[in-house]
């Protein structure tokens, strides 16, 4: 399959953060930056399962938690994202898409829109790995990370999946 990106060519102002123009405020970035490291979190085994020794995509979602606690800057957080996104390399798609999730919550920090991209690598990864019930899995998957949405920002999420399902693989369709 081929990568994407997962960010749409004209970026939503609800996504940027008030200092750089937008209307995102700091602390539901930080929301945005804690959901999308759970959704990576919950599919990391699919990479640890293949790759048991590579920590570079648990070390990115720690860093991005890390981020969310104001512990690390933001271009700590970017070179845990490219370190996670490298460690993807020539794996089968599962281990492949859940070290992408990674890296994608990793870049949460710098882009808050990356959020969709983890969840999305997310659903693609447990899909992968679903011995032929995709639909199902990415279903499941999607309710899972739904679930466990913050409320401050449930709705900002659920527009933003409905805009850019299109170029997420259509992962977050109902």
């Amino acid at each position: 399959m081929r990568l994407m990106p997962i960010l749409p060519a004209e970026r939503d102002p609800r996504l940027i953060t008030m200092r750089r123009g937008g209307t995102l405020t700091d602390e539901h970035h930080r929301l945005l930056a804690e959901w999308a490291a759970l959704c990576a979190e919950h599919v990391l085994h699919l990479f640890d399962e293949e790759q048991p020794r590579d920590t570079r995509p648990r070390d990115a979602i720690d860093v991005g938690r890390a981020w969310v606690r104001d512990e690390v800057r933001m271009g700590e957080a970017r070179r845990a994202a490219f370190a996670a996104n490298a460690a993807a390399r020539g794996l089968p798609d599962p281990a492949k898409f859940a070290a992408l999730a990674a890296g994608q919550a990793a870049a949460v920090a710098h882009v808050a829109a990356h959020d969709l991209g983890a969840a999305a690598y997310g659903i693609r990864a447990v899909a992968a790995a679903s011995a032929g019930e995709t639909e199902a899995a990415r279903i499941r998957e999607r309710e899972w990370q739904r679930e466990r949405l913050p409320t401050e920002v449930r709705e900002l999420v659920l527009d933003d999946q409905r805009s850019r399902s299109p170029i997420c693989w259509n992962v977050f369709d109902d």
